[in-house]
Parts: structure tokens; sequence; C-alpha cells
């Protein structure tokens, strides 16, 4: 089965071969995807190399922290997908988008304030967990019209941020 995965408006062809390789834009890589003690807190092996992501499904697209930078990421049957597109189907870029967190911690910093303009890539919070401190980034260009954390607070998984319209 083939996914198209659409992360940074980069999108790549992703297939799954079999329970131990993936295929990414037609590159074969060795794979051992792990979830930690039922949490959204995964272990990969890619060709060789270690890493640790959390993941959740977010309201609209798959959450993904890696390497301390937090990415939206859609992911698309194949099938589906030039389906909407055949159908002129576009996915709207407006509307209100909720920054929940990806994991429970400690609101290290907020640098933006209410009524703030922010563009795409703008860090909206900086929160600490596990030791590391993790960059939040606006998915979007938008106005912050909501913050509902303080600097210093402690904040649960899948709890609401900030919101950005």
């Amino acid at each position: 089965m083939k996914y198209v995965t659409t992360i940074d408006d980069k999108e790549f062809i992703v297939e799954i071969i079999d329970e131990q390789h993936i295929s990414i834009n037609d590159k074969v890589m060795m794979v051992d995807f792990q979830s930690v003690s039922g949490q959204p807190v995964y272990s990969m092996l890619i060709d060789g190399k270690s890493y640790e992501a959390y993941v959740y499904e977010g309201e609209e697209n798959w959450q993904v922290l890696l390497l301390g930078r937090q990415y939206p990421v859609k992911v698309e049957d194949e099938r589906e997908k030039r389906l909407k597109s055949a159908a002129g189907g576009k996915a709207q870029a407006g509307g209100e988008f909720q920054l929940k967190s990806p994991m429970p911690g400690l609101v290290v910093a907020i640098p933006v304030e209410e009524g703030q303009q922010v563009e795409k890539g703008q860090v909206l919070v900086i929160l600490e967990s596990m030791k590391m401190q993790n960059e939040l980034k606006s998915p979007r260009a938008g106005k912050v019209e909501r913050i509902k954390v303080k600097t210093g607070e402690s904040v649960e998984q899948r709890q609401t941020l900030l919101s950005v319209a």
C-alpha cells in the first residue's frame, strides 16, 4: 500500500513493503518501529540509526515531535488523494489552528502575545519534557487568538496551549 505523506509542504511517497522495510520516494530502508509501553512514544531504528519520536493524531493531521521539532504530518492513501485531486478537492488553509501539547511537560517560554501576527515556522511555545526543550512552531501564518497557558505551568498531553487564526 502506498501513502502520500506531506511534511512542510513537501510530499513523500511512502510504501510499506513488509514488517521490516519501507520505501520513501523509491529509496528502500530497513526499519524497526515500536511503541514504548503503549504510550505515543515510539522507538525507531532506520537503517541502523536510532530515533525516538512522539506521535499522536491531531484534529487535522498527525503531529510528530522528532529531535526537538514538531512536524504536522498529513497522511493520505494514494488512491484517495488521486480521487480528491480529480474531483477538485482542496484542503482549506483557513480556520483556527489549535496548538496542542504533544506530551506532558513544563511551559518554559511563550515568545508570542495574543493579537500578534505570526509567520509559518515561528516558535509559539517552548515546552520542556524529559529534560529536553522543544520548540512548538506555527504550521501557518496567522494571528495568535488565545493563549491558554502561562510560563512555568505544567501541561498534559493534548492540552490546548494556544490558537492561531
